[in-house]
């Protein structure tokens, strides 16, 4: 079976991991300019050097060069993020900073030049600083018509040329990280149960209010929601393991039943009265609910084991979700979990509890690695590894595609390296094209095409047929 002929082929990439210049043309502040370690490490006052974020890989003032280069490889679909600090810089105002909305027009208009549809994720792990103090994120109630407000902007600006949306990027990580997911500034250790789903409760809200505008200012806009998925393995079929593995996969479920259905799963008054939670639900907030996304995007890098004691195994390594070590998968440079077959049961699975058209939203693997001079003088990489860790994630789609699922697109994370969302790393690269930036700073910021570039291209050029 081959893939649809309207396939969407792609890559993403998130303003806040690409675009530096992060105080340019009256852009603001957001959380992560005062993340210089990603999730790993302290927040600090304001931007420090160190903080490699605020250069990015210089998308800001490359992006005609870098569409280009996907262009090259036939992308039909270049998923990226608005920087809502570009648009409202405080989060406060009540005009837009027109700026900010001219150099999107740019990006959007390149992209559509070179006949590459643009999926626009709304909030990728950012808002602007100001919000964040002062609101404490989406704690605080008043979040959600800032939200509301700058969503309804860049929609009216965009909507006659940007087909597909996203809400929020991986809205289920607030309740792991609640700085990087909800902008929540009280440090993790301080916040209740109750704080981080009653921050997770605002962001459904907003979500389902914007869906809600979308719909009605353009019905041909298809509005998605996003989240970081990770099938959940039993360690071993023990009873306790599974069910475990089953109350694990709730979490996940819970923020797409909320998006896909539009209302809290059955599971939720156990899940919060667990958790001493008892959330502030409105009849306003009831009501908005209702209103529900056209189709699930997520993004898969690994599978995630589980177990109802688990001190007596190993963790494995990941960004942000880590799970025990799986002894029947292999491992990256970096010892995540390597298991393509995940990606299969994932798609079979959501498709099967929602019934909503699926979208791969992210998929790659960070790996080391440093430029080759060919005997040409040509400067690559040679990213086999990677070429083989998209190979075996697309024929395992392909599959989900025969079981009958419909999926209808796919976009690998970090076509061109970037800074890494967790760590903050540039030397942990996902890209089919090299940038010349390194851990402390320096380098020419030239980009290059990487063995897998050429690879990518004849992937989307045959249309998956050909993947040798």
């Amino acid at each position: 079976m081959s893939f649809p002929q309207n396939f969407l082929w792609g890559g993403a990439l998130a303003a806040n991991q690409c675009e530096g210049a992060y105080q340019e043309d009256g852009k603001g502040l957001s959380q992560q300019d005062v993340m210089p370690r990603g999730v790993q490490g302290p927040v600090t006052a304001g931007p420090t050097p160190d903080n490699l974020k605020l250069i990015g890989t210089d998308f800001y003032h490359r992006y005609e060069q870098d569409i280009a280069l996907l262009a090259e490889m036939g992308f039909r679909v270049f998923r990226f993020s608005i920087a809502w600090s570009r648009i409202y810089p405080t989060g406060l105002e009540t005009t837009p900073n027109e700026a900010g909305l001219q150099f999107y027009d740019k990006v959007i208009d390149t992209c559509l030049r070179y006949g590459i549809q643009p999926l626009i994720t709304l909030s990728h792990y950012e808002m602007p600083l100001e919000l964040c103090r002062v609101y404490d994120g989406f704690r605080s109630r008043k979040t959600i018509d800032c939200f509301v407000r700058y969503a309804q902007t860049v929609l009216r600006r965009y909507h006659d040329r940007v087909r597909y949306w996203l809400t929020f990027n991986e809205i289920n990580v607030t309740l792991i990280s609640p700085l990087l997911g909800a902008g929540v500034m009280t440090p993790k250790r301080e916040l209740t149960a109750q704080d981080r789903y009653q921050a997770a409760h605002h962001q459904l809200v907003a979500s389902a209010l914007v869906t809600r505008f979308a719909h009605e200012l353009d019905p041909e806009l298809r509005i998605g929601c996003m989240a970081a998925s990770a099938p959940r393995y039993p360690m071993t079929c023990a009873p306790d393991d599974v069910m475990t593995a089953m109350l694990s996969q709730q979490e996940l479920d819970y923020f797409i039943t909320v998006h896909c259905i539009g209302e809290y799963p059955y599971y939720a008054q156990r899940l919060w009265r667990e958790n001493g939670v008892s959330l502030e639900i409105t009849p306003e907030d009831r009501e908005a609910l209702r209103h529900t996304v056209d189709f699930i995007s997520f993004s898969y890098y690994s599978s995630k084991v589980v177990a109802a004691d688990e001190s007596r195994y190993a963790m494995a390594n990941g960004n942000i979700m880590r799970g025990l070590k799986n002894p029947y998968v292999p491992v990256s440079d970096y010892n995540y979990p390597i298991d393509p077959e995940g990606l299969r049961y994932i798609l079979n699975y959501l498709y099967d509890r929602f019934h909503k058209p699926l979208f791969v939203a992210e998929n790659g693997i960070g790996a080391r690695e440093t430029l080759i001079r060919l005997p040409d003088g040509t400067l690559t990489v040679d990213d086999q590894a990677r070429i083989d860790f998209h190979r075996e994630h697309i024929r395992a789609m392909e599959r989900a595609l025969e079981d009958g699922v419909d999926v209808f697109g796919y976009t690998s994370w970090g076509p061109i390296d970037c800074v890494s969302a967790a760590s903050a790393e540039m030397t942990k690269r996902y890209g089919f094209v090299y940038v010349d930036r390194n851990q402390d700073g320096s380098g020419t910021l030239e980009r290059y095409r990487k063995k897998s570039f050429y690879w990518y291209k004849k992937v989307i050029v045959t249309n998956g047929a050909d993947l040798d």
